[in-house]
Order: structure tokens, then sequence, then C-alpha cells
């Protein structure tokens, strides 16, 4: 299979699987703000790895694949309804911290920012 039409899957796969997140009702997926980093389509299309990660840290992403392994069927289902494949991969979700880790350079960055105009001034 050509590998534009796995990274289209995958899009495809990440743009529906957000869309059924906000359907999920279990208290450990809604509990925190959730993001769909990336999705990895095996090949033969039998496995989609779901990177997961939230906003609150590593911890609530964790809780959050917890959440979303019990409700694993219930997702592959509305996505196999909604994309109408032939097979519909099954979901296996990861923790991912990217949130918390772009969130941590974002503040290290307006600190820096904030601190460069002091120097500024002093050189004038």
């Amino acid at each position: 299979m050509p590998n534009y039409r796995m990274d289209r899957t995958s899009e495809d796969i990440m743009r529906e699987l957000t869309a059924i997140l906000r359907t999920v009702k279990d208290p450990r997926v809604t509990g925190s703000m959730l993001s769909i980093v990336r999705v990895d389509v095996t090949r033969d299309m039998s496995y989609a790895t779901v990177y997961i990660s939230s906003i609150s840290g590593m911890d609530a992403a964790k809780e959050a694949v917890k959440g979303l392994k019990s409700a694993a069927g219930y997702m592959r289902r509305e996505l196999g309804l909604a994309l109408k494949l032939r097979h519909t991969p099954e979901l296996r979700f990861v923790a991912d911290d990217s949130i918390a880790y772009s969130s941590g350079i974002a503040a290290t960055l307006n600190r820096i920012i904030k601190e460069e105009p002091d120097h500024d001034q002093e050189d004038q």
C-alpha cells in the first residue's frame, strides 16, 4: 500500500477519533482536557496506536488511557461506522507528554521574552 494512503488513513482516523472522544462518558476521560497527538496505523491496517496527551500532565494522560482502553470497543465500532473501512483497526492507546512538554517550552520562552527588554534598556 502506498505511503500516502497510510498517512491519509491515519489522519482520517485521528479526525474521527477526536469527534468520538467527545462522546465517551467515562469520568477518567472527561475529567481532563485531552488531545490526540498522533495516530500510527500498521501496514496491514490491523492496529492503530493512538497517542493521547493531556494539558494536566502525564498522570492525567495515563488515567485517561485506562478509561479509553475500557471504551475501545465502542470507539472502534463508531470509527468503523464513520469511515466505512473494510477492516477497522484495533485501537491501542498510549499516554504521551508532548502537550505538557510544549507548554513548558512556551513558558520558558515567555520568561525569556519578558527578561529580554530589560537587557535592551541597559545597553542604551
